[in-house]
């Protein structure tokens, strides 16, 4: 549909159904004029005609349920997409060159001619774009290029992955466009991850990737290259629970090492019986041989392997749970999941930096108010970002109120599982 032809569908309501799947809403309103004005800033940005070809995009944040660090060691995990997301306006290019503007950043410029990973690009998004093109063309799908312009209400640094969301939107931009939609939600997380690892160059697992890239909550088997996925049914409003995501205030920089440090303790564990992941050896021949490996791994890389286990097995309790409508069941494994990444996993704060413990005080304010009541964990890698509270409806208001007397205003948000992963925005003609 060209750019005239989208805004006027967007005007009349005919994305609306679309638009009340991504985001179980009843007035469109809001959504309607948000890509309306994505839509306004792309021909701006990219000087377009109003027959220029373009196509509407979203991918949505994700929130770790279950399953703390265990889907890097092929465990199992449990996540959801939340109704916040990544939209694009896009159109495709023929002469291998990929323009992309973010909303509030500097444009990107990815010249397709090569495909290699560059050394000036990590850590960048232009890193992640040259990724996806490349796994992309080695798939038998040339990118040819594309503009895009994007814009996001994922709340960075919050543990509900905009980069996983960044991927997979792309990822989907070059399905629709190179591939005739014909790559599927997992192999779009699968390029996502790819991209992130020797592109971008952070050791990432797949979690946050396909959580993104499939939507609702889903239980993810990692111990095979093809991650068996089990989706499962909750309805929070229905079980009296609102699932909240408190801004800490810590700072990700020079975090890199601390986050590596987990799958390479874990790693150097499965190591010395000649593996590469935690998932390839039972707990009883780890306990058999923890006296060793506390000498030649260290004790933080026990621990480690220790919530690995315990974490992993904890998942399919709570899907267990889930399913039999034993929501009370599933909040004491979230607890118990919290406290093993606190004491074992340690991954709330950075034990260099004592006088640092965002995450920490986070958790403990969240418990003072809480009291009995809900359940409160680290939320996602760690170390900084967000926690997790799944806080009783009649308390919300309160408890929000409380939280951002003490951490500041617009820290505390509550979020909705969204039903549907990283998908073309389409209109019903």
């Amino acid at each position: 549909m060209n750019l005239h032809d989208t805004m006027s569908a967007l005007k009349q309501g005919q994305f609306d159904t679309c638009l009340k799947s991504l985001y179980a809403c009843n007035d469109c309103t809001p959504y309607r004029t948000r890509f309306l004005n994505a839509v306004k800033a792309f021909q701006k940005e990219f000087s377009a005609e109003d027959s220029t070809e373009i196509a509407l995009f979203s991918a949505p944040g994700r929130t770790e349920l279950g399953g703390n660090h265990t889907d890097h060691q092929g465990g199992h995990v449990l996540a959801g997409s939340v109704n916040t997301d990544i939209i694009a306006i896009a159109c495709k290019r023929d002469n291998q060159e990929i323009h992309l503007k973010s909303e509030g950043m500097n444009p990107d410029f990815v010249d397709l001619s090569d495909l290699n990973p560059q050394e000036d690009e990590l850590n960048t998004s232009g890193a992640l774009l040259r990724g996806i093109a490349s796994k992309f063309t080695e798939m038998g799908y040339p990118v040819t290029g594309f503009d895009a312009y994007t814009t996001s209400d994922i709340l960075r640094g919050s543990g509900l992955s905009s980069s996983a969301a960044f991927e997979v939107l792309a990822g989907t931009i070059c399905s629709v466009f190179f591939a005739d939609s014909q790559v599927n939600a997992v192999e779009i997380a699968k390029i996502g991850q790819y991209a992130e690892n020797l592109y971008f160059g952070k050791p990432c697992g797949l979690m946050d990737q396909m959580a993104c890239a499939y939507g609702g909550i889903i239980a993810i088997d990692f111990k095979s290259e093809e991650p068996e996925i089990t989706p499962v049914s909750v309805d929070l409003q229905k079980e009296g629970y609102a699932l909240c995501i408190i801004d800490t205030g810590a700072d990700h920089a020079d975090l890199t090492d601390a986050y590596a440090s987990i799958p390479a303790e874990m790693g150097n564990i499965a190591k010395m019986f000649s593996k590469e992941k935690l998932s390839e050896i039972t707990e009883t021949e780890f306990m058999s041989h923890l006296a060793g490996f506390r000498r030649t791994c260290g004790d933080r890389a026990v621990l480690r392997a220790m919530h690995y286990f315990a974490d992993d097995k904890r998942v399919s309790r709570q899907v267990t749970a889930l399913q039999n409508d034993n929501f009370k069941a599933y909040l004491e494994e979230v607890k118990a999941s919290g406290l093993s990444s606190f004491r074992y996993l340690q991954n709330v704060s950075v034990y260099d930096k004592p006088e640092k413990q965002e995450v920490a005080v986070t958790i403990a304010l969240c418990e003072h108010i809480l009291g009995s009541q809900g359940a409160v964990r680290v939320h996602g890698g760690g170390f900084a970002g967000t926690v997790q509270a799944y806080v009783p409806l009649e308390l919300v208001n309160d408890f929000k109120m409380q939280i951002e007397t003490y951490l500041g205003i617009d820290r505390c948000h509550v979020f909705q599982i969204r039903s549907l992963g990283s998908v073309e925005v389409k209109a019903e003609l």
